[in-house]
């Protein structure tokens, strides 16, 4: 299992599930899917959690709702 990368001294946890990640594209494309995927996809869903949790916080909620992610 990849462990994630190093930024500036912070370990950066993976947020997906690298062989279902692989298994999705695999089975969508016919295609191999390189490592550093599974750490740009987890920077990606990181972002999308950023933004989701200031739409909560700027409508006065504690809870991140699907409605935040668009």
């Amino acid at each position: 299992m990849t462990e994630g990368t190093e930024t500036q001294g912070e370990k950066t946890e993976v947020l997906v599930v690298a062989s279902k990640l692989k298994g999705y594209i695999k089975a969508k494309s016919g295609m191999n899917t390189s490592g550093a995927v599974i750490d740009a996809i987890s920077n990606k869903v990181r972002a999308l959690c950023d933004q989701a949790m200031e739409n909560a916080k700027r409508e006065g909620r504690k809870t991140v709702m699907d409605r935040d992610f668009i």
